[in-house]
């Protein structure tokens, strides 16, 4: 009798362990099932209408350097899309450059409980969990110059990456008379945008001028900047210096051209190394009309800050927004949708300045 007794309790006990066992199982399906669902509900831009009144909103803006040029010139676009639709905008970025920093602003903004985060990355993959918080909490996230960044329900763009690489290489190809050597600078290897660009010139350059060469064996990029004009410029003469015979030389951040021309001046370079980058007119006016620095080619970061307050606006005001979106500023006024990493919204807002046209823009 006892040892049917224990023989019975053994069995009660394997039954029970597997009822908890099956019962753990189902459990733990389930919570990764609500994960899954949780994760594409955050790119469900319904999810984002505000109750509240558009007066007691709050956009915030975060740049990549606040005390650029490019990103004061964007600024006037933001307080303007603010006066405009009587909403309050901020715009906030690092005291330089730095991806941790960059980071930091972002979350400060997050803890005060910002309505819609619009973002320059330095570095995408840096802010990733930010930006995912962000959007945990309700608050609409846009980028600008992110292509590839996941956690943001749109990115958007002035032009494609291709078209804008390629018009840069056709640009500095034209001023060398589609032969030489060149070098490409960006800002850093992990801005997304400036390595499309420098990607795309080296492609265009491979397909359409054979009788192009890029330094140091095809690397792309030759070199990088750090978002620094001081660091432009040293890097520019160890590049020059190595390659005596460089004919062309190419910048996609608007700090690069500036150290660039410095540098090939200094050499006694200047109309000898032909320079086609990015940048704001003002900055560039007097190595333009001096013939140091060829073209500008660049987009109008004060449209871009407007149409990136624009996106988020509509959202959090329950209005669909995708291919055909008119965002109110030019040449965002029917923007492309592109899906990728993310889903990028694309205007034809590109600006070519030569020495011809340059006093037209004043920024």
């Amino acid at each position: 009798m006892k040892k049917i007794i224990a023989l019975l309790l053994g069995l009660v006990i394997t039954f029970s362990f597997t009822g908890c066992s099956q019962e753990g199982e189902k459990t733990t399906t389930t919570d990764k099932n609500t994960t899954e669902k949780v994760a594409t509900d955050l790119f469900d831009i319904s999810r984002y209408k505000s109750d509240k009144d558009k007066s007691e909103w709050t956009i915030a803006v975060v740049t990549k350097d606040n005390t650029a040029a490019w990103f004061k010139r964007m600024e006037i676009g933001v307080n303007e899309f603010g006066e405009k639709q009587s909403i309050n905008v901020i715009q906030k970025g690092p005291a330089n450059a730095d991806a941790a920093s960059q980071v930091q602003v972002i979350d400060d903004l997050i803890n005060q409980g910002v309505d819609a985060l619009c973002v320059v990355p330095i570095d995408p993959g840096a802010i990733e969990a930010s930006l995912e918080n962000a959007m945990s909490k309700g608050i609409v996230v846009v980028t600008h110059e992110a292509s590839n960044q996941v956690n943001t329900l749109f990115d958007v763009e002035a032009f494609t990456a291709n078209d804008f690489g390629a018009a840069l290489m056709d640009a500095l190809a034209t001023e060398m008379d589609q032969k030489g050597k060149y070098a490409l600078m960006v800002a850093y290897t992990t801005s997304t945008t400036h390595m499309e660009y420098a990607t795309a010139q080296h492609e265009r350059q491979l397909k359409a001028y054979p009788n192009m060469e890029l330094v140091n064996n095809g690397a792309v990029p030759t070199c990088e900047s750090e978002e620094s004009i001081d660091t432009s410029y040293e890097r520019a003469k160890e590049v020059l210096k190595a390659n005596p015979d460089l004919k062309g030389f190419t910048g996609v951040a608007s700090t690069d051209c500036p150290g660039i021309a410095k540098a090939v001046e200094e050499l006694g370079l200047a109309g000898k190394v032909k320079i086609v980058g990015v940048g704001t007119p003002n900055e560039f006016k007097a190595y333009v009309k001096s013939g140091t620095i060829s073209k500008i080619k660049l987009w109008d970061p004060k449209d871009a800050g407007y149409a990136m307050c624009s996106i988020a606006a509509k959202i959090l005001a329950g209005e669909e927004v995708g291919d055909g979106s008119n965002l109110d500023v030019k040449g965002y006024e029917s923007v492309k949708l592109s899906k990728g990493a993310n889903k990028c919204l694309i205007g034809q807002a590109d600006i070519e300045i030569t020495a011809d046209n340059i006093d037209n823009y004043d920024f």
